[in-house]
């Protein structure tokens, strides 16, 4: 099994920025796909971006190409996610989920593995 931790959620003003960062541990692999989802109050959880562990190729929702980043360090076995010119309805829980998949996949069944999430607030 996989162990996922998120970290460096927060409160940032409309405009800010912030950077996500998921630590993986437990059973070695390679290949497949991490993804970052987010959750809102009374909203069903969303798909936000992703990457293949294997050629590094990257996928973004609409809502936030442009403005985030995603990002691998396979020797550290971390993903991260830059979040720049963040709104106030990009807050949610985010999270950070495993796919032995490659491509993109965005729906959250898709998904084996999750941490357990890190807030993000965005506020004046």
């Amino acid at each position: 099994q996989v162990q996922l931790v998120e970290s460096g959620g927060g409160l940032v003003q409309p405009g800010g920025s912030l950077t996500l960062s998921c630590t993986a541990s437990g059973r070695t692999f390679s290949g497949g796909t991490m993804g970052w989802f987010r959750q809102a109050p009374g909203e069903e959880r969303e798909f936000v971006s992703a990457i293949n562990w294997s050629d590094g190729r990257t996928y973004y929702a609409d809502s936030v190409e442009g403005r985030f980043t995603i990002s691998s360090d396979s020797a550290k076995n971390t993903v991260s996610l830059q979040m720049n010119s963040l709104k106030p309805e990009d807050a949610a829980v985010y999270y950070c989920a495993r796919t032995g998949w490659d491509g993109e996949n965005t729906a959250p069944i898709a998904y084996n593995d999750w941490g357990q999430g890190t807030q993000v607030t965005v506020s004046s």
